[in-house]
C-alpha cells in the first residue's frame, strides 16, 4: 500500500538568474587566478563557481510540506493544532510583513524573490512566537492545504 501524497509540498528553488551569477562568481575567480596560469586559473573557474553554486543551492533547498498533522517549513516542524487560521497575502500585504509590520519573534521563512505569502497565527499559549510566515508561490494552495488537514 502507498502513502498517500503530501496535501502540499513545495520547494523554494532560487531564481534561474542567482545560477548565472554563481558562474559569473567563477569566472571572478578564474581571473584573479589567471597571472598565476591556465591551471590555476582553471581550478578558480571550477571552484570558485562550485562554492557559489553550493551557497545557491542550499539557499534554494527551503521545502514547505503539510504531511502528518504538521506544517514542516524549512527546519521547523509545527504541529497543526498550534496554529489558527491561515492569511493568504498578496505581493503588497507580504511585503508590509516582512518590514514595517513584522515581529521580531514570529518565525520567517522568507524569500525575497518570492513575492506572495502566507501568515498563520500561532494559538499555542507556550509558544512566544505570535505567528508563522511563509514565503509561497502558491499561498492559496498552502492555506487550503493547512485549512483541509486541521479539519480533518
Amino acid at each position: 500500500m502507498q502513502p498517500s501524497a503530501p496535501p502540499f509540498d513545495e520547494r523554494l528553488t532560487a531564481p534561474r538568474s542567482w545560477w548565472f551569477i554563481a558562474f559569473g562568481v567563477g569566472v571572478a575567480c578564474a581571473l584573479m587566478l589567471l597571472p598565476l596560469g591556465t591551471l590555476p586559473m582553471l581550478a578558480g573557474l571550477v571552484g570558485g563557481t562550485a562554492a557559489a553554486a553550493l551557497m545557491v543551492s542550499g539557499y534554494g533547498s527551503a521545502r514547505i510540506r503539510v504531511v502528518a498533522g504538521s506544517l514542516v517549513a524549512g527546519e521547523a516542524r509545527i504541529p497543526l493544532s498550534a496554529l489558527g487560521e491561515p492569511e493568504v497575502l498578496d505581493a503588497e500585504e507580504a511585503r508590509a510583513w516582512r518590514t514595517h509590520k513584522a515581529d521580531a519573534r514570529a518565525f520567517m521563512l522568507l524569500r525575497g524573490y518570492v513575492e506572495t505569502a502566507v501568515r498563520v497565527e500561532v494559538t499555542d499559549p507556550e509558544d512566544p512566537t505570535p505567528y508563522v510566515y511563509l514565503s509561497t508561490r502558491d499561498p492559496r494552495g498552502l492555506a487550503a492545504a493547512l485549512s483541509g488537514a486541521r479539519t480533518a
